[in-house]
């Protein structure tokens, strides 16, 4: 058996036990989930059924295997003679999905009600985990900010800043940003006068 399936504004033709990569569901791995836009059911030797636009009660149920981001795609952007480009880097989430049985009635698979009760078991035995570890993590920061300020040593304190930022670079082709006046004070012997160095 087939079906056609819509999600994410796309249509699949899957069948059981196929893995597609579709746009981002949200779901954590290892939930199933409902693709519920089924255009079209189809068996083996017998006509497709076609919906109007959509086939009534008939579901795709898939387990979500993992998440994650498509390959990078480059955006670049130019316009001529203007000395203007853009360049960014995109990439797309998306969900890997298995498709784990095609109902026509819409009726839940088995294996999918029988690993909700399970998961939420777990979900206990991780909470009960978690509250024996947060006991120490408490005391282990009280006992850190006593740490830190004495690795604080006076010795940075004394180090003086520094004195002035750094000079921008001048070209070297331009010499006007070279040039100074210098003024030569008066003396006996020499008249007050202005020189170019």
């Amino acid at each position: 058996m087939f079906a056609v399936v819509k999600t994410g504004g796309k249509q699949y033709r899957v069948a059981k036990d196929d893995k597609l990569i579709v746009e981002k569901l949200i779901a954590e791995v290892g939930d199933v989930v409902q693709l519920g836009d089924v255009l079209m059911l189809g068996e083996d030797g017998k006509a497709p059924t076609v919906g109007t636009p959509l086939v009534d009660k008939a579901a795709v149920f898939a387990e979500v295997i993992e998440q994650g981001k498509g390959d990078k795609i480059f955006v670049f952007k130019k316009q001529r003679r203007q000395n203007h480009r853009r360049k960014k880097g995109h990439r797309q989430f998306e969900t890997t999905v298995k498709v784990i049985e095609i109902s026509p009635t819409g009726t839940k698979p088995k294996a999918a009600t029988a690993k909700a009760p399970a998961k939420k078991a777990d979900d206990a035995s991780v909470e009960a985990k978690t509250e024996t570890k947060a006991a120490p993590k408490s005391e282990a920061k009280a006992e850190a900010p006593a740490k830190k300020a004495a690795a604080k040593s006076p010795q940075l304190k004394s180090l003086p800043p520094k004195s002035r930022p750094r000079r921008r670079k001048l070209r070297s082709n331009t010499l006007w940003h070279t040039k100074k006046q210098v003024v030569v004070p008066a003396t006996d012997a020499i008249q007050p006068a202005v020189v170019w160095a």
